[in-house]
């Protein structure tokens, strides 16, 4: 996994592209986290990866971090701690925003 300087969104700046079969994952992280470079693959292509970085979001009443990765085909995916460690296992269903904790 790799780290990079980040800025943190502004409000308004996340638009999520989903459809009937296309889904969108928030990895919700710890704030030391920020940077971070996570990556996910469909559980049946482990080589098929794509990935975000760990950004702080501003929002009225507190800031969090996490990852957004969209758009991504509905189905089953695995979350990678590192190139070859597996952090967990989840279901996107498609047209929907499914959350992870880190």
């Amino acid at each position: 996994m790799h780290h990079h300087a980040t800025h943190p969104s502004t409000p308004g700046s996340v638009v999520l592209d989903i459809g009937e079969t296309t889904a969108a994952l928030i990895i919700h992280t710890a704030p030391e986290h920020e940077g971070l470079e996570i990556h996910v693959s469909p559980t049946t292509r482990p080589h098929q990866r794509t990935h975000a970085a760990v950004r702080p979001r501003h929002l009225a009443d507190r800031t969090i971090h996490c990852v957004l990765i969209q758009p991504l085909p509905a189905g089953d995916y695995t979350v990678w701690k590192d190139d070859t460690t597996p952090h967990g296992i989840i279901t996107l269903t498609g047209g929907s925003v499914t959350e992870y904790h880190w």
